[in-house]
């Protein structure tokens, strides 16, 4: 893929994105985990309303 850059700007930006504090380490992404998450929260949620409802009438 070209760029659209002239060669000195792109040397600017290659450096730019070569500095330390742009290589950020990342972990994988785990879908399954966030599923878990989604579920516990909608649960969570479900629950909060259950209780104020009760505590409502």
């Amino acid at each position: 893929m070209s760029s659209r850059l002239n060669p000195e700007d792109q040397a600017r930006v290659d450096q730019y994105l070569s500095a330390p504090e742009h290589r950020v380490e990342r972990q994988p992404f785990r879908v399954w985990r966030l599923l878990l998450v989604i579920v516990i929260v909608i649960i969570g949620l479900g629950l909060i309303s259950r209780l104020l409802s009760r505590l409502a009438l």
